[in-house]
């Protein structure tokens, strides 16, 4: 098994689907362990509502907007589907298999709407 710097190598890190798509950020994780055990990582957690937990307080009407833009959800991937992480965290199947990239197809709706996008 590889040793991974959780926060230098994965959190906040763009996921890309296996065609290439950009579908997220990794948000957090979810971890597993024995008591006094090495810990492992079993899921991805991606979203609006892992998202929200880090913003500091003065950003909660930030908050509040990318909740009526995006939801609230949270997206967990497993870790057993993460084909690599070099860069970017790198997916074995689609955004779609997931539910991720609902939040990209919003964003690019609105760009597109802006004149010269």
């Amino acid at each position: 098994m590889t040793d991974v710097l959780l926060e230098k190598e994965i959190l906040d890190h763009q996921l890309l689907d296996r065609d290439g798509r950009r579908c997220g950020n990794v948000d957090d994780l979810e971890l597993a362990g024995e008591p006094g055990g090495d810990l492992v990582v079993v899921a991805i957690l991606s979203g609006p509502g892992e998202f929200r937990r880090r913003l500091p307080r003065v950003a909660r009407p930030l908050a509040w907007l990318l909740e009526r833009a995006f939801g609230t959800g949270v997206t967990r991937v497993e870790w057993t589907d993460v084909d690599g992480h070099e860069g970017a965290i790198e997916l074995r199947g689609r955004a779609t298999d997931y539910g991720l990239g609902a939040g990209d197809d919003v964003a690019g709706r609105w760009i597109a709407r802006i004149p010269g996008s």
